[in-house]
């Protein structure tokens, strides 16, 4: 230990073990199959309802990949797999609340605990927003189909549209999801397996029926963008194929963590690749790649062949499926700060749990409001980039502490351990950082700011209120 303290460690066994305080005490009451609904809630999303069809047309001025975005899918789902079973080692090692900030503290020190913790609080809320801002979107589509016109004043944020104050239904959104949450997790998670229930039917439907109007030529030529397109398209869609890291924050609530937390994280990655890869395959065989709609991929797809009533049915169903986008990342941010608030790096206040619900409603609730007033109140490409790369830079200390913990202290009982260390948890790594160099210089800008104002925070408070720290006034 330095003498600033900084890199001090949370033992584990003290991680492990419940706190005396019931006020700041989380319920187990996930099983398994509620936590792989959780995981593939967050997965499955936006990545099959428009980055497919973005990446395969080329929507942003670059050349489509075509067919290809099915290579796309699978390198991300390969890279994206070397993270998810880092974080399967960790959950049934470390079943607390907080993730990638929780193992990080354990294994490489508070400092680097506290700042993936801290970015992962924004970046967490601001995938909630950009997700409530696309919803809106497809609700403002079909209220128009169906001759509704609503005040222009509340359809989007200011500089989106003429006479635009305020995205209010995103913001209502946020509001909405925050209030289950706040119900209790037992009530909550039936909520989001019958939401992901309806999503994965929806996926099925248009693989189902689409697979009876597939057109061989539109699978020719396969890679128009030639190989290297296929691995900048993994790029893209690597942001569709992670949920599980938000869904792992619940590990204090299941029911048995060691052995339901891995299988949950794995579990859900490979029913969200299969699903990804079948229903790629399914849109470029409906419609050449050059006539895809990116905005709304499958639902044109099947306009085009004369199923209009099968497109509705997508519209309806891409709206609830990106729903359960939005609950996986607010549990995500609340379990997160909820997390770093009981550790005492921020206020005690925060950890508080309801009562009777045993959830932390404080938290819930401004991650609520925080969410809604980036939504409404901000474009969704300038909320975007305040996401990304602090979920990478949580990849990469989740899997380097995988290597180093299993050299460090390979006897400890774990639940599951991850295959080929160091080997498997290094792709993770690379391919994590390698994505980082993507990033617009905004997003390395805004991230920069916000981690300097975490660095503020954790020396003038965290740091001094660590319950690590012997001279805490906690302790006094």
């Amino acid at each position: 230990m330095t003498g600033l303290g900084i890199w001090r460690r949370k033992p584990i066994d003290a991680i492990e073990a419940p706190g005396a305080d019931d006020s700041s005490q989380l319920t187990r009451s996930l099983g398994l199959w509620q936590l792989t609904a959780i995981g593939v809630g967050g997965i499955i999303g936006a990545g099959i309802f428009s980055l497919a069809g973005s990446v395969a047309s080329g929507s942003d001025g670059g050349k489509g990949v075509g067919p290809a975005v099915v290579i796309s899918f699978l390198i991300a789902g390969i890279a994206s797999a070397a993270a998810a079973l880092s974080y399967a080692e960790f959950a049934g090692l470390i079943p607390k609340a907080g993730s990638a900030y929780t193992y990080g503290y354990a294994v490489l020190g508070e400092v680097v605990g506290w700042a993936i913790g801290w970015d992962l609080l924004l970046e967490y809320i601001a995938i909630v927003a950009v997700v409530a801002i696309g919803i809106s979107g497809y609700f403002g589509f079909l209220l128009q189909q169906l001759g509704i016109s609503l005040p222009a004043w509340m359809l989007g944020a200011p500089g989106t549209g003429s006479g635009h104050k305020v995205d209010l239904f995103a913001m209502l959104l946020c509001l909405l999801i925050a209030w289950l949450l706040t119900l209790g997790m037992r009530n909550a998670a039936r909520f989001e397996t019958l939401v992901v229930g309806l999503k994965v039917a929806v996926v099925l439907l248009v693989i189902g029926v689409g697979v009876f109007h597939l057109k061989s030529a539109n699978y020719t030529p396969f890679s128009p963008a030639g190989w290297g397109g296929a691995f900048t398209g993994a790029a893209t869609v690597f942001f569709a194929v992670f949920g599980y890291d938000a869904m792992s924050t619940a590990a204090e609530e299941s029911k048995d963590a060691q052995r339901h937390m891995p299988k949950a994280i794995i579990y859900s990655l490979v029913i969200a690749m299969v699903l990804y890869v079948l229903a790629c395959l399914t849109l470029v065989g409906l419609q050449n790649y050059t006539e895809i709609d990116p905005a709304a991929g499958f639902a044109s797809a099947f306009d085009s062949i004369g199923l209009t009533g099968v497109a509705d049915v997508i519209a309806v169903g891409a709206i609830i499926g990106i729903l359960t986008v939005m609950f996986t990342f607010m549990l995500g941010v609340t379990r997160v700060w909820f997390a770093m608030s009981r550790d005492g790096l921020l206020p005690r206040w925060f950890a508080k749990t309801h009562p009777t619900r045993h959830v932390p409603v404080r938290v819930t609730w401004l991650a609520g409001v925080l969410s809604a007033i980036i939504a409404g109140v901000m474009p969704i490409a300038e909320a975007a980039e305040l996401t990304n790369i602090g979920i990478l830079l949580a990849f990469v200390v989740v899997s380097f502490a995988v290597i180093r913990l299993r050299y460090s202290q390979p006897d400890l009982p774990r639940g599951f351990r991850c295959p080929g260390v160091p080997f498997v948890p290094a792709i993770g790594i690379v391919f994590s950082l390698w994505l980082i160099t993507f990033l617009d210089p905004v997003t390395w800008l805004r991230f920069a700011v916000w981690f300097a104002l975490g660095l503020v925070v954790y020396f003038s408070y965290g740091r001094k209120h660590s319950l690590m720290n012997a001279e805490s006034p906690r302790h006094q």
